[in-house]
């Protein structure tokens, strides 16, 4: 039998296998509102055979998004939208969907990848002041964000908390909190971008004590019976950095607090890192995580392979493995690993009839007639 392929409950969240579908920001949103592209795009991923849909950065304020045009869930309207696009995929679709909750921090008020993922500073059209740790920008050139105050961090954390009821109101299988990629929470948590002299900034536990008052309140606003999660970069790949024995305490810290798993990537708070990319370049951290926390861990980056996703599970690296543009490039992935691992995984009984001749029961319970 295929580890890959095999099921996995996650509190009691089932999945029917461990391919999970990263969260990708689409900047495609309207004042944080889901649209078309949503429906379209997350449509055909519930349809992938994968056994869990992540729903990309979305953001629990305007002021926390990465764009304008980023996804939220910070109004009455935003749900309203999000609603409309899980309705019409729940019709279709069993495969359990998940969000991942984000603030972007000093990394806000960006432009679109396409248009050229610049900063857009407050004093220009759509963009604004973005707030974090400290008032140190991203970049040398780039506009300071304003340093969070007392106010601003209760603020912040219950603009999580409330997101994550409205994730709730949703019918959302899970959430995975972003403390990762260089956002917010991984400001505070990396000492690139955290200089507070307070109790949030200086010593390890500082750094990490507004990302666990985060974990806390969401965890606190979610119904106890469904999972949430943390993603984080396992390393700053920069030496003054975070790295990944700080990973492994907070690890550690979230795990007495409840956390379900831990998401390892990595990189991301500093235009100085140096990362040594290379096929399943992040797997060791998942691996080293998942041995030092005891949570289970999904793995990511560079895995493109059904025999290396494979192997990934087999020898216990790690629980569940995520793919991201892999995915985009092949919405089908998880069908023809199916295939070439000799699995079954469940596909829409509109497609039941493409199954290939010689693969018989590739496709769970599928079975069809005509006259």
């Amino acid at each position: 039998m295929s580890a890959l392929f095999s099921p996995l409950q996650a509190n009691r969240l089932h999945l029917a296998n461990r391919i999970v579908v990263a969260p990708m920001c689409q900047y495609s949103a309207e004042e944080g509102c889901a649209t078309d592209w949503h429906q379209i795009h997350l449509g055909q991923l519930a349809l992938s055979g994968a056994g869990l849909l992540i729903i990309e950065a979305t953001a629990v304020s305007q002021v926390g998004r990465i764009s304008p045009v980023d996804l939220g869930l910070y109004s009455d309207a935003n749900e309203a939208a999000l609603a409309r696009v899980l309705a019409a995929i729940g019709k279709y679709s069993a495969m359990p969907i998940a969000i991942q909750l984000s603030h972007a921090g000093r990394k806000g008020s960006s432009r679109a990848p396409w248009d050229g993922g610049t900063q857009i500073r407050s004093s220009e059209p759509g963009g604004w002041k973005t707030e974090a740790p400290s008032t140190v920008p991203h970049a040398q050139d780039e506009e300071a964000p304003a340093a969070l105050d007392r106010e601003g961090l209760d603020r912040v954390c219950a603009a999580f908390a409330l997101a994550a009821t409205r994730a709730a109101r949703l019918g959302l299988a899970g959430i995975e909190l972003h403390a990762a990629h260089g956002y917010l929470l991984h400001q505070f948590l990396s000492p690139l971008a955290n200089h507070r002299t307070d109790e949030y900034g200086g010593s390890l536990g500082n750094r990490m004590r507004f990302p666990l008052e985060v974990f806390d309140a969401v965890r606190a606003a979610f119904p106890a019976d469904k999972p949430v999660w943390v993603r984080v970069s396992a390393t700053d790949w920069v030496q003054e950095g975070w790295q990944l024995e700080d990973t492994v305490a907070f690890a550690q810290a979230l795990k007495a607090r409840g956390c379900d798993a831990i998401h390892v990537s990595s990189g991301g708070a500093s235009p100085a890192q140096s990362i040594r990319l290379g096929p399943g370049y992040q797997v060791p951290f998942a691996q080293r995580v998942k041995a030092e926390s005891g949570l289970p861990t999904i793995a990511v980056g560079l895995i493109t392979s059904a025999e290396q996703a494979e192997a990934v599970i087999r020898n216990g690296e790690a629980d569940a493995v995520a793919l991201a543009r892999g995915m985009l490039y092949d919405p089908r992935w998880p069908w023809h690993a199916a295939a070439q691992l000799g699995a079954s995984v469940v596909a829409p009984k509109q497609y039941w009839r493409s199954q290939p001749r010689e693969l018989k029961d590739l496709f769970a319970n599928a079975h069809y007639g005509q006259r």
